[in-house]
């Protein structure tokens, strides 16, 4: 090569890389509004804070390393890649590098964020991380085509479409997955505990998430479920729970709560605030803490007139995560509720969005969080009070089993002899009923009765505390 050639090259190297440094590292950050990641709330750390951050000297080894790659790559890969095509992917690198939840985001996938948060969106149902180059479920949403065809938490992702995903990021295996409403697309899967990989067919649809249900478990134990975590959140819970007392005849009373936070992906941070606050009177719900000022926040009770005092169970699972793991750690260091289950995911990091130009940004993670008793969620979940794995169970038939009652010629509870020896009707008639909690899901049967169990003896106490008062 004619050295003037490599001069010149040299030259505009020089020149690319100079302007590329001063933009990443003096004009890197802008004047920006703050900015609410729509699956974390989050703030944006200040233009001051975000220059300081890069401040100090710069390692010219590894600056001179990444000029000549991007330089070698830019001249002698086999086919031409233009300036921004390299220098997205070396922003792609260094954010996936850092941690599952960090990404860059490109003009769609910040779209879709923002439309997440509304709680209607198309797709398959999944929320979705990385792990060993795979994608992770974190958890099916409720009532989608995920959730219907069987997808459960940990199931790792490894073929889309018979497309291998590792390799991929997250945003471009999301994309493939992603298209219109009524196509097909088959994924495999691979499960823990299943040897073979699992290939699941679905149909993608749209995706409205209902995020507060409710229903009562014998008559006075009322069932709420938090499916994720809305702008509404909150709002939604209190309507259900009006809804349900108003159901109530004669006004009768609410003996407690079942708060259901299994395969809960999280959502946005005030709306688990809103609902710990309706169970706690006052005190500490959450803080944050990370390297720059923004990121340290706390979130307080409220003086809201709106508290529910009655006795309160909390379900999680691997599938609860971020958002679930805040309300299930607040109530747990309140001593508010008893928290039933297995460990939950352990997503305890704030994510902040950060706009780098009109239509690009990115998800950094900036900050982790912390309960009230200072405990750390990431990478460590919230431990059930009582842990209870799920299980298939088979009720035994009682009805096959002889008692005093059976036997000819007993007597009766009068003392009397019963002569007519009528055939005794068996107990639990319903027994066989193929939606029977018991076997349809026996972590929410234990739930059931415990909470029955803390209700008898609640009202034992009340009535020793009745009868021992002094008449005067």
């Amino acid at each position: 090569m004619p050295t003037s050639s490599i001069k010149k090259q040299s030259l505009s190297s020089a020149i690319l890389v100079s302007t590329l440094f001063l933009y990443l590292f003096s004009n890197f950050v802008y004047a920006q509004e703050e900015v609410s990641a729509p699956t974390i709330e989050s703030t944006i750390a200040s233009t001051t804070e975000l220059e300081k951050s890069v401040e100090g000297v710069l390692p010219l080894t590894e600056l001179r390393a990444f000029v000549n790659a991007f330089s070698q790559i830019r001249n002698t890969y086999v086919e031409e890649i233009d300036d921004k095509t390299l220098l997205e992917n070396a922003i792609k690198g260094m954010l996936f590098e850092l941690d599952p939840h960090s990404s860059y985001l490109e003009p769609q996938t910040f779209n879709d964020l923002q439309v997440s948060a509304t709680g209607e969106f198309g797709g398959l149902g999944l929320e979705v991380g990385m792990e060993d180059g795979f994608v992770k479920v974190i958890a099916p949403i409720d009532d989608t085509p995920a959730q219907r065809a069987g997808m459960e938490s940990g199931d790792l992702i490894v073929k889309i479409d018979n497309q291998p995903v590792k390799g991929m990021s997250l945003n471009e295996a999301v994309e493939l997955m992603r298209g219109e409403i009524g196509t097909s697309i088959t994924l495999t899967i691979v499960r823990e505990g299943v040897p073979q990989p699992i290939e699941v067919d679905l149909q993608r649809d749209v995706i409205a998430v209902v995020s507060v249900r409710h229903r009562f478990l014998d008559e006075d134990y009322l069932y709420l479920r938090i499916a994720q975590f809305q702008g509404n959140t909150g709002n939604d819970l209190h309507k259900a729970i009006d809804k349900a007392k108003a159901s109530k005849k004669d006004n009768a009373d609410i003996n407690g709560v079942i708060l259901d936070l299994r395969n809960n992906p999280g959502g946005i941070l005030q709306a688990a605030v809103d609902v710990v606050d309706t169970f706690i009177e006052e005190g500490l719900i959450v803080y944050t803490e990370g390297r720059i000022k923004s990121s340290l926040s706390r979130f307080e009770a409220s003086n809201s007139a709106y508290k529910i005092d009655l006795p309160l169970i909390v379900l999680i699972n691997g599938g609860s995560a971020s958002a679930s793991e805040i309300v299930a750690g607040a109530l747990q260091d309140h001593k508010r509720a008893i928290i039933l289950g297995t460990t939950s995911f352990g997503k305890g990091s704030v994510q902040s969005v950060i706009p780098l130009s009109e239509t690009h940004g990115m998800k950094l993670t900036t900050a982790r969080y912390f309960t009230p008793n200072g405990r750390s969620i990431q990478a460590q979940g919230i431990e059930p009070d009582i842990e209870v794995e799920r299980a298939k169970i088979t009720r035994y038939d009682p009805s096959a089993s002889i008692t005093e009652a059976d036997l000819p010629g007993h007597l009766d509870s009068s003392g009397k002899k019963d002569r007519n020896n009528k055939e005794r009707s068996p107990q639990n008639s319903d027994q066989d009923d193929p939606e029977e909690l018991v076997t349809q899901d026996n972590q929410l049967y234990e739930a059931l009765t415990l909470l029955k169990g803390l209700h008898i003896i609640n009202k034992r106490r009340a009535t020793i505390e009745t009868e021992t008062v002094p008449t005067g």
